[in-house]
């Protein structure tokens, strides 16, 4: 669900969320070649990590977030609290669990994860795109020189 600024929020809801990655090349020769299996096996196995929880901005202002002995985790999101099993839910470190927040993490996520195999290709850059429903999201797109994110652009 998504916080506003001003106090509100959403509905606790779900989404079935799609994400897409998008490489920026300086080169596409031979030797420079990418191992494509290899992006999409870290875009599946974050995918299964994903998958089926709901996700928690832990650093949201207006969440707070108590991590109970009986294994399970109480959320007072807005006044409104809600518990669900520990196992059910992801803490991300983000501050809202919007398409452009979701896109951001995801792309520093992938960044990571893939340095190695990106570090001996032409790639100069990577642009992940997360949509809530179809033309309904948002994407960020990340410098492989090791620049912080460069920019977010969202399409409603």
């Amino acid at each position: 669900m998504t916080v506003f600024p001003d106090g509100r929020k959403e509905r606790l809801h779900g989404h079935n969320y799609t994400v897409a990655v998008a490489l920026d090349l300086a080169s596409v020769s031979f030797d420079q070649l990418i191992d494509f299996a290899s992006i999409k096996r870290e875009v599946a196995a974050l995918c299964a990590e994903w998958r089926e929880r709901t996700l928690v901005a832990e650093r949201n202002p207006a969440t707070a977030i108590l991590r109970r002995s009986d294994g399970e985790l109480e959320l007072t999101v807005c006044g409104r609290r809600y518990v669900l099993p520990e196992e059910d839910a992801l803490l991300l470190p983000i501050d809202n669990t919007t398409v452009e927040a979701l896109s951001a993490h995801w792309a520093e996520l992938l960044a990571t994860r893939l340095a190695a195999v990106l570090d001996r290709s032409a790639a100069i850059g990577l642009e992940v795109r997360v949509e809530e429903s179809p033309g309904q999201g948002a994407s960020t797109y990340r410098e492989l020189s090791r620049v912080p994110l460069t920019s977010v652009s969202a399409r409603e």
